[in-house]
């Protein structure tokens, strides 16, 4: 499973790559129901940034929905910090007279929610790009590259792919819909796969592992098992264009739904050597325009792409 990855978020790249436009009615939308309370979307800063310096009138619409968020965010935020700081106090001066397990845990969990909520105010004031801005979570949302209408489009969707004609609670029946595997394409994702193609473009991919399976060892007697984080980057350190299926789902009276789930099949050996038993799958870039324009009638044309995959080698760490 991929769980995280750090992408492009910066729209006017795919522009630029792939001679796309930027579907700008939909990343209004989403920025403006984000804005209002309308949708708890979660984007990535790096997503936000790209508005920064607007070209239009459109994008600095979208550049002042975001300030308006932030300035509602920061006011939770500060509101959470004051009531965290003072449980903190209360806990301290009922530790100062007697040692208890209530007020010793409520410290923690106060001290733990207050570095919590610094460093999110932190973020939301910060101006310089950091790596994490770039990276997503299932739930998160990314630019990803389709084709409508005949043309090659760039919208924003979420990580985690809810089809169409499911009900909402689709998402927590089945969490792991980010991922697409590869041998269900034709079941679970059979309306999906020959008609709704997509690409995002990524940097690396996160997963977790298992560390006696990184280390290649078995247990010992009574060891407990820790799971670790590790990043897999390409070697030769150029973006992934990695395949993806995606989905419009819409119901009355709730906003449309764009989203998205990356397709993932049997890891290289490098992969499966570090302990992880998935990975995504990059195509080559000539394969781009059959991959966008899939024929639902000839699926062997679309596992031939698959399996002509560009092929680099993923060098692994544990993640920061």
């Amino acid at each position: 499973m991929c769980y995280s990855a750090q992408i492009e978020a910066d729209y006017k790249r795919y522009v630029r790559m792939f001679g796309a436009h930027m579907d700008i009615r939909e990343f209004a939308r989403l920025y403006w129901e984000r804005a209002e309370g309308r949708l708890k979307a979660k984007i990535p800063k790096a997503m936000d940034e790209a508005f920064a310096s607007p070209q239009s009138e459109d994008e600095l619409e979208i550049k002042k929905l975001i300030e308006q968020y932030n300035v509602a965010q920061t006011a939770v935020l500060e509101e959470e910090l004051f009531k965290q700081r003072a449980r903190f106090v209360a806990a301290e001066r009922t530790l100062q007279t007697k040692t208890t397990k209530a007020a010793t845990e409520s410290k923690r969990i106060a001290t733990d929610k207050i570095d919590a909520t610094l460093r999110r105010l932190d973020d939301i004031k910060r101006t310089e790009s950091e790596p994490q801005d770039s990276r997503i979570f299932p739930g998160y949302y990314a630019p990803v590259l389709i084709v409508e209408d005949g043309q090659r489009v760039v919208k924003p969707m979420r990580y985690q792919c809810r089809i169409a004609g499911k009900p909402a609670n689709y998402d927590f029946k089945f969490p792991g819909t980010y991922n697409a595997r590869r041998d269900s394409l034709e079941g679970f994702w059979k309306t999906l796969f020959g008609y709704s193609h997509g690409l995002m473009l990524v940097d690396a991919f996160y997963e977790n592992v298992a560390r006696s399976k990184m280390e290649g060892r078995a247990l010992a007697d009574g060891e407990k098992d820790e799971n670790v984080i590790l990043e897999f980057r390409p070697n030769e350190g150029r973006q992934k264009l990695v395949a993806c299926l995606w989905s419009k789902w819409s119901a009355p009276g709730e906003p449309d739904l764009y989203s998205f789930a990356a397709i993932t099949d049997e890891p290289p050996e490098e992969v499966a050597a570090a302990g992880h038993d998935r990975c995504i799958i990059p195509i080559k870039p000539e394969h781009i325009d059959a991959w966008l324009n899939p024929d639902p009638k000839d699926l062997a044309a679309q596992y031939a792409i698959l399996d002509d995959r560009d092929r680099p080698y993923y060098e692994h760490r544990l993640a920061a």
